[in-house]
């Protein structure tokens, strides 16, 4: 069946009798740059990649943007404090071994020995590379985040979902009956 001209529905039959068939029309892929017709899960993980907190925003979850920016900026702020640290103690490493007795670094009280300033600055340095891999977890778990809430958006948590446990008889492989429980679930009434 063609729509216009660019679209083509294809339909699977199902037969649920003789004489008669059930035509249901088969998903067709939406081209990646026809955003409009993406599914609600993928817009907002496509938005919350663009922008983060704007997924949330899509999904009507307000409370989670504030979140998702005080963690942004908290892992902004520590990888900055990291990055200044370790300029500090490379700026006083190289200053202790130019060999000049003119020049003096800030640590020579508190750090006599060298071996400690290459530490300390091994240290922030290595502090300083796992917080961009935190800020690239955080980012990419802002959009999962934003992705799964729009699936379960829709999802029934009504007081209707009930499990209740039942006497049964079960029949083994020899045709025996054996008293058990079974476990029912009753999704909506």
């Amino acid at each position: 069946m063609m729509l216009g001209s660019n679209y083509q529905v294809q339909c699977q039959a199902i037969t649920s009798d003789q004489d008669s068939a059930v035509v249901q029309p088969l998903k067709a892929k939406v081209p990646i740059y026809k955003v409009g017709k993406w599914s609600k899960p993928g817009k907002a993980a496509l938005m919350s990649a663009i922008v983060p907190g704007l997924g949330q925003a899509y999904n009507k979850s307000y409370w989670k943007i504030p979140v998702t920016y005080v963690g942004g900026t908290a892992i902004g702020l520590y990888s900055h404090y990291n990055h200044k640290q370790y300029l500090r103690f490379r700026k006083a490493y190289e200053l202790r071994t130019d060999n000049l007795d003119s020049t003096v670094d800030e640590f020579v009280v508190k750090y006599p020995n060298a071996e400690a300033l290459i530490r300390g600055r091994n240290g922030y340095h290595r502090r300083r590379d796992y917080t961009f891999l935190y800020s690239f977890l955080f980012y990419g778990i802002n959009v999962t985040e934003a992705y799964v809430f729009a699936h379960l958006k829709g999802f029934d948590i009504s007081d209707d979902l009930t499990m209740w446990v039942q006497p049964n008889i079960l029949t083994t492989q020899n045709n025996n009956a054996v008293p058990a429980f079974s476990l029912n679930f009753s999704l909506k009434k």
